[in-house]
C-alpha cells in the first residue's frame, strides 16, 4: 500500500476529532494543537502504556510529578539559561526567521527561494520566559520548563530519602513541556507546547555503560511490543560533535515519519552531570553514599526521553492502512488495542426504542472496563466503516434477532470476521481479546 502522507493524516486527525488547530476560530495559534475526544484518549491510552511498563511493571522506578516553574537557579546550574539555544538566521529578502542547522540549503530561503539574503546566524534561546508577582522585574524572571527532567534531578534526595532507594533506581515522570521553537511545524511533531514522558535511571559509574545498553534494547522493543513497524524504527548512536554538553554518550529511536527518519525517543548516559551542579549551586549534597562499600558518590544518569505528543503520532501514521474491499477502499487504524480510543463500539441495528435499550444496557455493562462508542447514525456498513477508520476493535451489533436469542454480533476490525455472542458473554469476550 501507499505510505500515508502527512497531509492525509492531519486531515483525518481534524475529521474524525483526533487534533484540532488551537484557537482555531480565531485564525488559529501556529503549532499549537489541542487533543479532541480521540486524541485524548489515544495520548492518554500511550501514556499509561509508558507508565505500565517503565514505573508499574518494574520494583527499580518509582514516578514524581514536579512543578511547571521552577527556580530560575535550576536552569543556571543546568546550562540551559547559557546553552540551550538554536542558530537562528533571518533573511532579509521576505524577513523569515529560520533555524540554520535544519537548512536543506544553508544559503537559500525555502520561504521565498532567495539564495544569498541570510543574516549571520545568531544564538536563540529556546526557553519561554515569564514572571511571578504583579511586578515584572529581572528578580521574579522565571521559565516555562524545556524539559521534565531537572524537575527530577533537584527531586533526586527527596524522593530517595523517603523511599528508602538503594542503587541502581529510576524516577518517571510525564508531563508538559515548552520550548520556543524557531521553526515549529509538521503538524503535531514539533511543538512550542508538548509532553514528554521521562525516566532518569541512576547507577554506580562503572555501571553505566551495562544499564544504556540495556534500556536501548527496553525502549525499542516497547515500540514494538505495542504494534509498530519494526521496519519504521532505528536506533541511531550520535557523532562526538552532536553530543549534548552533559551527554558521554547518546541513541535516538527513529521513525520514518511522511518526510523521512527523525527523532521519536533520546536514550543518554548524562553521566554524573546534573547532580553534580545541582549540588554545587544549591549547596545541597547529592552524593550517594553506598553502605555495603563504604564509600561516597555522584551517580551516574542513564535516560530514556520520549515526546508523548510526538509518539502518539507516530503510532497515528503506523497504523493507518487502505484495504480494498469489493471494489470499495476500506481507511483502517489498525493500532494496538491497548492504545484504541475506543475498545469497541455498539451499534442498535435500527433506531427503534426496543433496540436502543438493549444497546444502552450493554455499552452500561461495557463501560465499566472499557471506553466504549454507542453510535446509532447512518447504515450499519456506514458505520462499521467510521469505526474502522478510528481504530475501534470491535463493534457489537445489537439487531431484532438479539430480542429473541439474547446474543449481539461481534465484528472484528482487522479480519472483518463475525461471531454471534451471548449479551451476557461479551464483556469475557472481549475481554480475551483485548
Amino acid at each position: 500500500m501507499t505510505e500515508p502522507t502527512l497531509e492525509t493524516i492531519s486531515n483525518l486527525a481534524k475529521r474524525r476529532g483526533f487534533v484540532f488547530q488551537s484557537s482555531e476560530i480565531y485564525g488559529g495559534l501556529r503549532s499549537a494543537y489541542d487533543y479532541g475526544p480521540l486524541g485524548v484518549e489515544l495520548l492518554r491510552n500511550v501514556k499509561d502504556q509508558w507508565w505500565k511498563a517503565m514505573v508499574q511493571s518494574r520494583s527499580d522506578v518509582v514516578g514524581l510529578d514536579s512543578a511547571i516553574l521552577q527556580a530560575r537557579q535550576v536552569w543556571q546550574a543546568s546550562g540551559h539559561e547559557e546553552v540551550f539555544t538554536d542558530p537562528m538566521i533571518e533573511c532579509r529578502n521576505c524577513n523569515a526567521r529560520l533555524r540554520l542547522d535544519k537548512l536543506d540549503d544553508p544559503n537559500r530561503c525555502p520561504t521565498c527561494g532567495v539564495s544569498g539574503q541570510f543574516t549571520e546566524p545568531q544564538e536563540f534561546n529556546l526557553m519561554f520566559r515569564t514572571h511571578m508577582g504583579p511586578v515584572e522585574s529581572d528578580d521574579n524572571m522565571v521559565y516555562l520548563r524545556p524539559e521534565t527532567a531537572q524537575g527530577i534531578f533537584i527531586n533526586y534526595e527527596n524522593v530517595r530519602r523517603t523511599n528508602r532507594l538503594k542503587l541502581p533506581f529510576g524516577i518517571a515522570q510525564v508531563g508538559k513541556s515548552f520550548r520556543n521553537e524557531i521553526t515549529p511545524g509538521q503538524f503535531v511533531f514539533r511543538t512550542r507546547e508538548f509532553e514528554q514522558m521521562e525516566m532518569e535511571f541512576f547507577c554506580r559509574p562503572e555501571d553505566a555503560d551495562e544499564w544504556f545498553a540495556y534500556w536501548l534494547d527496553e525502549r525499542m522493543a516497547w515500540y514494538v511490543d505495542l504494534g509498530m513497524s519494526e521496519e519504521k524504527l532505528r536506533l541511531r548512536h550520535h557523532e562526538s560533535d552532536e553530543l549534548s554538553h552533559y551527554s558521554s554518550g547518546t541513541a535516538d529511536v527513529e521513525f520514518m515519519f511522511p518526510w523521512g527518519w527523525d527523532e521519536l525517543e533520546g536514550i543518554a548516559n548524562r553521566s554524573d552531570f546534573d547532580l553534580k551542579q545541582h549540588s554545587e549551586h544549591s549547596g545541597e549534597d547529592l552524593t550517594y553514599f553506598d553502605q555495603e562499600a563504604n564509600e561516597r558518590f555522584f551517580p551516574y544518569v542513564i535516560e530514556p526521553a520520549a515526546g508523548a505528543t510526538r509518539t502518539t503520532f507516530a503510532f497515528l501514521i503506523d497504523a493507518y492502512s487502505e484495504e480494498t474491499v469489493n471494489d470499495d477502499t476500506r481507511t483502517v487504524l489498525k493500532l494496538d488495542p491497548r492504545l484504541s480510543p475506543y475498545k469497541a463500539a455498539v451499534l442498535p441495528l435500527s433506531k427503534k426504542a426496543e433496540l436502543i435499550e438493549p444497546t444502552e444496557k450493554l455499552a452500561a455493562e461495557l463501560r465499566k472496563r472499557w471506553m466504549v462508542e454507542v453510535d446509532i447514525t447512518q447504515s450499519i456498513g456506514r458505520r462499521y466503516r467510521r469505526q474502522d477508520e478510528i481504530g475501534t476493535p470491535y463493534c457489537v451489533t445489537v439487531d431484532f434477532d438479539s430480542l429473541e436469542d439474547g446474543a449481539a454480533t461481534v465484528r472484528s476490525r482487522d479480519t472483518m470476521e463475525q461471531d454471534r455472542v451471548s449479551l451476557d458473554q461479551i464483556p469475557s469476550y472481549l475481554a480475551e481479546r483485548l
